[in-house]
This record gives C-alpha cells, sequence and structure tokens, in this order.
C-alpha cells in the first residue's frame, strides 16, 4: 500500500478518490459513498481523502456531478441514434431521444442515477462542466438545448419557454423514480417501457 501511496500526483489521488465513489454508488447509490472505503479502494489512508475533501458531503457532491457526466454520456448515445433539428419534427425527436436517454440511464445505472440525481444541490450548478458528458454538456444543458430547438422551430411558444425544464424534467423524473423505487418497479419490462415511451410523449405534445 506505501507503493501505491507514493506514485499518486497531485490531482491523480482526488480522481481515483471520486472513481471509488462512483463505484461505490454504482453499488449502492449515494449512501454507499463513504470516505474511508473510497480511500481503501484508492489504497490510501483515511485521513489522506482530507487533502482534497473537507468531509464525506463534498466526496458524495464530486461522486454526483460525475453521475450527472454519465447521465450525459447516455442521453447524447440517445441523441446520437435521431439527426439534428432542422424543423419541428426533428426538433420534437430530440426532446424524445432527451427522455428516453434519461430513463434509459435509470434503468441501468440505478445506483448512479439515485447518485446524480438523489443528492441535494442547486440549479445554480447545473450547467458546470464537472456534470458534463462527452460532448460537454450537462444532463440539464441537454434538455434546455433540446426544448431551445422546439423553441426555435415554433413548437414551444415564447411565453411557456421559462422554466419548461422544470415541467419536463419533473414528469420524466417522478416515472424514472416510481419504476426504481415505488410502486411500478415490479412491471413487466414490456410495461415499463411503454410507460417510458408514454410519459415522454405527453411531456413533447404537452409541453
Amino acid at each position: 500500500m506505501s507503493t501505491a501511496r507514493a506514485t499518486y500526483r497531485h490531482g491523480d489521488l482526488r480522481r481515483s478518490l471520486i472513481q471509488a465513489g462512483i463505484e461505490l454508488a454504482r453499488e449502492g447509490g449515494p449512501d454507499a459513498v463513504v470516505l474511508r472505503e473510497a480511500t481503501r479502494r484508492a489504497g490510501v489512508s483515511p485521513n489522506a481523502a482530507y487533502r482534497h475533501f473537507a468531509d464525506r458531503a463534498a466526496l458524495v457532491g464530486a461522486v454526483s456531478d460525475a453521475a450527472q457526466g454519465a447521465a450525459a454520456a447516455a442521453i447524447e448515445a440517445e441523441l446520437a441514434t435521431v439527426p439534428e433539428a432542422t424543423d419541428a419534427a426533428s426538433a420534437q425527436e430530440r426532446l424524445r431521444a432527451v427522455g428516453i436517454g434519461y430513463l434509459r440511464f435509470a434503468r441501468d445505472e440505478p445506483g448512479l442515477f439515485r447518485a446524480a440525481f438523489g443528492v441535494p444541490g442547486g440549479l445554480d450548478r447545473a450547467f458546470v462542466a464537472e456534470k458534463a458528458g462527452p460532448g460537454g454538456t450537462s444532463p440539464y444543458g441537454l434538455l434546455a438545448g433540446a426544448l431551445d430547438d422546439l423553441a426555435r422551430f415554433g413548437v414551444l411558444p415564447p411565453e411557456r419557454r421559462q422554466g419548461a425544464e422544470l415541467l419536463a424534467w419533473s414528469a420524466v423524473h417522478g416515472l424514472a423514480m416510481l419504476l426504481l423505487e415505488g410502486p411500478l418497479h415490479d412491471l413487466p419490462e414490456e410495461v415499463r417501457v411503454m410507460a417510458g415511451r408514454g410519459v415522454v410523449e405527453m411531456v413533447v405534445r404537452g409541453i
């Protein structure tokens, strides 16, 4: 272990601790992210974490940011399957892809999903680089971009554009949580998919 400690450069330990936290979150959500286990997995003493994180909450916050980056990557992958927005119909298809990508991430990575969106935080950091996917945009930014396209092509009236992110996000996130740990948890997969597409379509048509 002493060899492992000696090889860390400035910043490398922080990244290693966040990666360990991501693994813990993947296994058990944000509640599983604890400093002692993260340092054990990183191969350093518990006290070493405090050079980079003041407390557990700071580590959980960093892991939450990274988990949102993973969510953004999942949404980007879904967006890559549809064309760029060039008219009203393609703009609607982009918003559908954002919603479906979000739900698929919740299904495929439930622990990371909880870590990404179940940790208290404000919208003042919704666009920060730490939450971005490979394309450089956070999940909230990807949603905002899709809504901007709807407004640009006349689907979303200007007077309804402000705050539209909150309405669309709340609807899709609500279903995701009901499927993860609510009364819809035991639905058959085909019904879960149908419900997801139905809620996303409701958002697209009703926004």
